[in-house]
């Protein structure tokens, strides 16, 4: 049999890094993993990546400046963008950049078969040994499940707010962590100093409940009507504004986050917050819990607006259980 082709799995996720993994199962491959853009550059320095399989979303060193590196150094290695990013501007951008091919997150042992069969890139072995590839199987904390969840769920939300208001959104790294009564009040008690408005939608669904909220700086309302061709906001069209931008990026992202978990949420009136005293008493019954927040951004229109999910905490059971089928 030949030399197995050397492969860089390039993805801050451990969880996306592992579903890769498994994905390249009955592949004639030698697994290296790269937890942001700079590492994944050196294993392929390093000859360790004929093949590069990159995510777009990572720290110290995202997919794009990776792909322009690559580019400019002229490294000997064939790019494969795996991505939550779904927005056709980036797909084209990746291309523009030198990728193979785009290849859309939540993705599949298929998807990479039929990449990798129209690009003659690999051969499959006759007899697979799961021992062959390379996959993490240390265990992990419910947030760090959740991580790759929410990178999906935030690209299907994103994709849809740059069709919206017909822009580009860069697209952050979510944050996933464990969250006290005292930490959320806080921060909501912040946003409504600085002139933000909140918008709120709960979401109940087998077993898992909880809040969405979705922050916006008053000041951006001007901005964001200007980019869907709204004019004159006073106070009736910045309620159908705030309206629109929750129904799009919370609907959106609670679609792709249950869907991915194989459930289906209900969604509540999405309501705009006038005063947290509801919230104080529902934080009264709860001690931690868990929250997503995705800081979205419109850079060349210096728009940015924060969507968070804060989870009930009788809700953790459930999670943990779905978590471990992953």
């Amino acid at each position: 049999m030949s030399q197995p082709v050397p492969v860089v799995i390039c993805d801050d996720s451990r969880l996306a890094r592992k579903q890769m993994a498994s994905a390249l199962r009955g592949w004639n491959v030698e697994v290296t993993f790269a937890e942001h853009g700079l590492e994944g550059l050196e294993a392929v320095r390093a000859g360790k990546g004929d093949i590069l399989f990159l995510d777009l979303t990572m720290p110290i060193m995202d997919g794009y400046q990776a792909l322009e590196r690559i580019r400019s150094d002229d490294l000997p290695t064939m790019v494969i963008v795996v991505s939550g990013d779904v927005q056709e501007k980036a797909r084209t951008r990746v291309l523009e950049l030198g990728a193979l091919e785009f290849i859309r997150k939540p993705t599949s042992p298929e998807a990479i078969a039929d990449v990798l069969h129209r690009f003659g890139l690999l051969s499959e072995l006759q007899h697979p040994n799961d021992s062959d590839n390379a996959v993490d199987s240390s265990a992990m904390a419910l947030p760090e499940y959740y991580q790759e969840i929410s990178n999906i769920a935030m690209g299907q939300a994103g994709e849809m707010l740059a069709r919206l208001l017909n822009t580009f959104v860069h697209l952050p790294i979510p944050i996933v962590n464990m969250v006290n009564p005292s930490g959320l009040q806080e921060r909501f008690e912040d946003a409504k100093s600085n002139d933000y408005e909140l918008i709120s939608q709960g979401f109940i669904g087998a077993g898992v409940a909880g809040e969405a909220f979705l922050l916006l700086e008053k000041s951006n309302l001007e901005k964001v009507s200007k980019l869907i061709d709204i004019f004159e906001v006073g106070e009736h069209k910045s309620s159908e504004l705030l309206m629109s931008l929750a129904n799009t990026l919370i609907g959106a992202f609670i679609s792709s986050f249950s869907k991915q978990l194989d459930i289906v949420f209900s969604k509540a009136t999405p309501h705009i917050l006038r005063d947290l005293d509801g919230f104080s008493e529902q934080s009264e019954h709860w001690e931690e819990t868990m929250m997503i927040t995705i800081d979205y951004q419109l850079n060349e229109h210096d728009i940015q607006c924060e969507l968070m999910m804060v989870f009930t905490q009788d809700s953790l059971p459930t999670l943990q259980k779905i978590a471990s089928y992953f």
